[in-house]
């Protein structure tokens, strides 16, 4: 059996923008004085005329990055997420958003997994944030796989797109072959008790569940959903109509996420029970991150618990 390599997907983030850079001469990198931690240092050190650091500045970073897309280059400006999405919201909003321009927001660290970085550093609404601003497109990948395929693939729309990225080194859920789609959920596992749709690294966590639930005779379908705006409304659909209950997973808030996303599509269309995993309305805390892991209810074992919950639900 081979092994399973751990990779952070802000690790892959950075290796894909040299990559990205040996095709296209196109786009710049900017970054708010955290190369050595959101991995743009690799750009950097391949292309550094092509690499701009703003300080610890972010709102100004934003700024700048939409000068330069104002001129036709494509951007990706990078910080930790609780910067990227919270402390420079309004010139996201303002500045990108509202004038629809082509910067990419690479932002790392997200989530309770930042580990011994704290509540103050743990952003957790990032994606509640980006998903009221009309015309973000939101990727949240599972693995270092993912992640490199997301950068690749969010190169090629014109437009603003939030990428959110990990500090911690995460288990490899795919090879070269997956094919990941702007927009798309892919189903990796067939069932028919009830559905699980996960994103980042609560993917591996779904998988674990389909092991565990199948140990007690239940059926349940998995659903990666890196894209979560736009969502993928036809495959939510279907998932409803079929199993008659979904849970959802994410390393996020239970407010204005994956899940709120996900709730949105189903009331609206075919409405069934959609249970709910991820941060509950509370800051986070330092500490190991499997251990917060484990003390935030984001694992395995906290899918199964809420599987069970939507099937009684649907009854």
């Amino acid at each position: 059996m081979a092994e399973v390599k751990n990779i952070a997907t802000r690790d892959a983030y950075g290796a894909a923008l040299v990559e990205l850079a040996e095709k296209r001469d196109d786009f710049i990198v900017l970054d708010a004085d955290l190369a050595a931690a959101t991995k743009t240092g690799t750009f950097k050190k391949a292309h550094p005329e092509r690499f701009y650091n703003c300080g610890i500045a972010e709102q100004n970073m934003m700024s700048v990055a939409a000068g330069f897309a104002s001129t036709g280059k494509m951007v990706f400006a990078s910080s930790f997420a609780m910067f990227a999405a919270g402390r420079a919201f309004e010139q996201v909003r303002n500045s990108i958003g509202y004038p629809c321009l082509n910067v990419k927001i690479g932002a790392t660290h997200a989530g309770i997994s930042v580990g011994e970085d704290g509540a103050t550093h743990q952003c957790c609404e990032d994606i509640a944030l980006m998903r009221t601003i009309p015309g973000m497109t939101i990727i949240n990948p599972a693995d270092a796989v993912e992640a490199r395929k997301a950068v690749l693939a969010a190169a090629e729309i014109n437009g603003p797109v939030y990428m959110r990225f990990g500090r911690l080194a995460v288990p490899v859920v795919f090879d070269e072959t997956y094919e990941f789609e702007i927009g798309k959920g892919v189903e990796l596992k067939a069932g028919t008790d009830v559905t699980v749709i996960a994103t980042g690294l609560l993917v591996k966590e779904a998988m674990e569940a389909y092991d565990l639930l199948a140990q007690e005779g239940i059926s349940a379908r998995i659903i990666n959903m890196a894209t979560i705006k736009p969502i993928d409304r036809e495959i939510i659909e279907k998932a409803a109509r079929e199993t008659g209950a979904i849970v959802t997973a994410e390393e996020h808030s239970v407010i204005g996420g994956l899940g709120s996303a996900v709730a949105e599509v189903v009331t609206e269309t075919c409405p069934v029970p959609v249970v709910k995993v991820g941060v509950k309305d509370t800051f986070g805390m330092s500490g190991p991150a499997n251990e917060l892991l484990d003390i935030f209810g984001l694992r395995a074992k906290d899918i199964v618990e809420k599987a069970k919950q939507a099937i009684a639900a649907k009854k």
